[in-house]
């Protein structure tokens, strides 16, 4: 199991939280951008405590991954999915898989951020 060294320690408790990060990532064109998301899966206990008021921690998270490229143009407002692609998807069951589809695609740990610190339109 990955002890998490990878990742700053914010991040990787924001992903044991359920929390999504984003990444911007080089485009294939000029024109383009493009981003990696990372969704943690919610669990019939995370369901539970959200409607107790809590947020439960799960180091044993599996993961959604997706690479996605928008035009530049549209990325701003509420067409951004206009000319969008999904470029790859992964869905790694544990968090030392997610590195090792991170690494396979290039991207580092440290690149992520909280969605709101990144221009992603989703």
């Amino acid at each position: 199991m990955n002890d998490g060294s990878d990742w700053p320690t914010d991040k990787l408790t924001a992903l044991r939280l359920g929390r999504r990060l984003v990444a911007e990532v080089p485009a294939s064109r000029p024109d383009l951008r493009a981003f990696v998301d990372i969704r943690p899966t919610q669990s019939e206990p995370d369901v539970q405590a959200r409607d107790e008021g809590w947020v439960r921690s799960d180091a044993e998270r599996s993961f959604r991954l997706e690479h996605w490229e928008y035009d530049r143009e549209h990325i701003d407002g509420f067409d951004y999915d206009v000319g969008s692609a999904l470029i790859r998807s992964a869905d790694p069951p544990e968090e030392s898989e997610l590195t090792t589809v991170l690494n396979a695609w290039g991207t580092q740990p440290g690149l992520f951020v909280y969605p709101w610190e990144s221009d992603d339109p989703r």
